[in-house]
């Protein structure tokens, strides 16, 4: 198979789809590879670290584009991008359909195979493709947070693990999953106040065996949101249902009960967020200020530790890669059931509930398109 890898073309973007190795995994498995020259320097990878393992490198993105049957990336692709995607080209890539019409549409325009890591689904429920940037991410909320929390950037002047004598910050975390038990666990490091809520008996019960004492562990609906959140220095939202848009759980009202100069980390920006308030942001203009409150939505917050975030993401998507370009998509998908759900849209017909359901869309049936 022709498989192509594009530079990343988001703001302050550095990550990359496929890291030496893996590119001599594919190389060596017979497929032809074309990276876009200088795809990689950001993540620490230059040109003749992949040239060295039998990729051959493109100019720029349409060469890469053109000759491709297979195309992998990092982030959705972005409106210059969209003029090269075409019929009968896979793109496996993370999409986030359900909190952009503009962008599904584009894809479905274009009648490309779109592959979304982040709705590829074991039978345990798990997210294999998403959950590595959800760690980074969620561990990068606190990093963040905290950062914010500083009166230099319009904070509260707190520090996250107080000092003897002086009582810590309160962190409240919205979702206890892979976002949520990272975050708890950075934050509880620091020693910072912590709280998590979350709507499983279950999780919570799981939480509790692995999560530190200064964790505390709450059901969550409204009435218990609000008195959390009322109290709060640093409000992290981790909440995710797959491939749908996030609900809304802190509204425009509620930012007048919280303190002035608290921080919101929305990690569910990409879907939408959490937050009625949020909207995206970049790493050059990560934070905004609505109500006295700073809300931060960085919509790819691990592209801002490059090497980690390439290392860990690559590790997860490989195999699958592997498996699409050895079967072809339709026979790794009839093959794979976790890697069916992955499949969000084929030849303009969207096959995901979630993306369907965000935009009234028709819904059609995956196992049609692998027939």
């Amino acid at each position: 198979m022709k498989i192509g890898v594009p530079k990343e073309i988001k703001t302050n973007e550095n990550r990359i789809a496929l890291v030496p190795a893996g590119a001599e995994s594919l190389v060596g498995a017979g497929h032809k590879l074309l990276i876009e020259t200088g795809a990689g320097v950001g993540s620490g990878f230059p040109d003749e670290a992949y040239t060295s393992v039998g990729a051959k490198i493109a100019p720029n993105a349409a060469a890469v584009w053109r000759d491709s049957e297979m195309i992998m990336k990092v982030k959705e692709p972005i409106e210059p991008e969209w003029p090269h995607m075409h019929a009968g080209q896979v793109i496996f890539t993370y999409f986030h359909f359900a909190a952009d019409e503009k962008l599904t549409r584009a894809h479905m325009k274009s009648c490309a195979t779109c592959i979304a890591y982040e709705t590829v689904e074991l039978p345990s429920r798990e997210l294999p493709l998403l959950t590595p940037m959800s760690e980074v991410a969620g561990r990068m909320a606190v990093q963040e947070g905290a950062k914010y929390l500083e009166k230099l950037y319009g904070g509260r002047g707190v520090l996250l693990g107080g000092v003897p004598g002086v009582a810590p910050a309160k962190v409240v975390i919205l979702g206890g999953g892979i976002v949520g038990i990272n975050s708890g666990k950075m934050a509880a490091g620091l020693g910072a106040k912590v709280v998590i809520l979350d709507i499983s008996l279950e999780r919570l019960r799981y939480l509790s065996d692995v999560m530190p004492a200064n964790v505390q562990l709450i059901h969550s609906n409204r009435h218990n949101i609000l008195e959390q959140i009322t109290t709060a220095d640093l409000v992290i939202g981790g909440v995710l249902i797959p491939g749908a848009k996030a609900p809304k759980l802190v509204r425009r009202e509620d930012l007048k009960l919280m303190q002035p100069g608290s921080v919101i980390v929305d990690v569910a920006i990409d879907q939408g967020g959490c937050v009625e308030t949020i909207h995206a942001t970049t790493h050059e203009n990560p934070t905004y200020v609505v109500d006295a409150v700073i809300h931060y939505g960085v919509a790819n917050m691990p592209g801002g530790v490059p090497r980690t975030s390439t290392l860990a993401l690559t590790n997860a998507t490989l195999p699958y890669a592997m498996q699409l370009a050895k079967k072809g998509w339709k026979q790794a998908l009839r093959e794979n059931l976790a890697l069916r759900k992955g499949l969000n849209m084929h030849e303009g017909k969207v096959t995901y509930p979630g993306v369907a359901e965000a935009f009234g869309l028709e819904l059609h049936d995956p196992v049609t398109m692998i027939a």
